[in-house]
């Protein structure tokens, strides 16, 4: 199997787009605000197309094509082949998924518990409430509880109204539940690890996603009382991780059968890498035109999710490298199987909380936060592996 390669400048480090990518997603940020106050309009339209089942929408159709054009370049680059090898090499695999299915969903859980329902409760505001989307599949009438919300009727349409930072952390664990399947290649690189690794854990996890993540989503979400059935997550990851995952391993078969392997690795993956961002950068640009009002007013916000969403990166990844260390990984396999564990796969964390809560909902806006610290964070983590290498000789 040929090793994954982002895109290169002349100095091997990241290409023009990943280089930039938090000034790309800041300048969403203020373009997404700036059409909110403009043409407020627009994002309501946009979000208003949407597939709905029993009345209500189910699926947003702008953020399904862009999240398939997300997700298509990273599941086309997966080898099926090197998923079933992986078992030769058991301890930087196991250590892997036991991080970031036993572990990482539930420290998620608990730090932004404490920091969002505890220490930054009032700052944000006891009074401090978000409306969301009602539960796939549910009938529910104006004054009834479900979970910590209450159904009201807001612009002539039921919703439910919880507490704004349990929307803050059902979005927050939805990144948890999510581990890196894209930008992670780029770190992995970055850091000169085993990148045959990197990918590999980059498929098993897809796969694992499509058993885990409604499981784990609908347990956390409910014990964090935030109201979400479990047929929504299935739907979600069927379309959001399934559909181009299928995509992606019939085009790629077709594609190495008529031009080469030479050609898909050189061309088309060449092709592919800027619509990944491009499209994830459009995403930011409707989820904060919605969010815009909410942020000019208290700016801080993205501070406050921001703080917990740090230190769980930075405590996945210790904890990650630290037992790779301990239990005598080569560097190579250190480096990836640490970072894995520490980046969120934000693309289906968006997709998810906007399916499930809606485009303008608190989770929409966390997983998001999560999307702008996610490239100063791991680059700083790079730096660290690069710098303890000498730790693993």
């Amino acid at each position: 199997m040929k090793e994954y390669q982002p895109t290169e400048t002349a100095d091997g480090g990241m290409g023009f787009f990943e280089r930039y990518l938090t000034v790309w997603v800041i300048l969403c940020i203020i373009a997404g605000i700036a059409l909110g106050k403009i043409a407020p309009g627009i994002a309501e339209t946009l979000d208003g197309m949407a597939i709905s089942v029993n009345g209500a929408p189910v699926v947003s159709i702008p953020i399904a094509v862009c999240l398939f054009f997300m997700m298509y370049p990273i599941m086309v680059k997966i080898d099926f082949g090197e998923v079933v090898r992986a078992g030769k090499n058991v301890k930087p695999v196991g250590l892997t998924l036991f991080i970031n299915w036993a572990i990482k969903p539930f420290t998620m859980y608990g730090i932004c518990l404490f920091f969002l329902g505890f220490l930054f409760y009032h700052f944000i505001g006891p009074d401090a409430v978000d409306y969301v989307k009602i539960p796939f599949g549910l009938d529910l009438d104006a004054g009834q509880i479900y979970g910590s919300g209450e159904v009201v009727v807001k612009n002539g349409i039921r919703m439910l109204e919880v507490p704004l930072w349990r929307s803050y952390l059902a979005g927050c664990i939805l990144l948890g539940i999510a581990p890196c399947t894209a930008m992670v290649l780029v770190w992995g690189f970055l850091a000169r690890g085993n990148d045959g690794h990197t990918l590999v854990m980059v498929a098993l996890n897809s796969l694992t996603m499509l058993v885990l993540y409604g499981v784990l989503g609908g347990f956390l979400l409910g014990v964090g009382k935030l109201p979400v059935p479990w047929q929504a997550l299935v739907l979600s990851i069927g379309i959001y991780v399934a559909l181009p995952l299928a995509a992606g391993y019939v085009s790629r078969k077709l594609i190495i059968r008529r031009k080469g392997e030479k050609w898909f690795e050189e061309k088309f993956l060449h092709i592919l890498t800027p619509i990944t961002i491009t499209a994830l950068l459009v995403t930011l640009v409707l989820l904060f035109s919605f969010k815009g009002e909410m942020i000019v007013r208290n700016p801080l916000t993205i501070l406050w999710i921001a703080i917990p969403l740090f230190i769980q990166t930075v405590v996945i990844f210790a904890l990650g490298y630290g037992l790779a260390r301990l239990f005598n990984f080569s560097y190579e396999d250190a480096a990836p199987s640490a970072m894995i564990g520490a980046s969120n796969h934000f693309e289906v964390a968006i997709a998810t909380a906007v399916m499930l809560f809606g485009l303008s909902s608190g989770a929409a806006l966390a997983t998001v936060v999560g999307v702008l610290i996610e490239v100063p964070v791991m680059l700083m983590l790079v730096r660290i592996c690069l710098k303890t290498r000498h730790w693993f000789e």
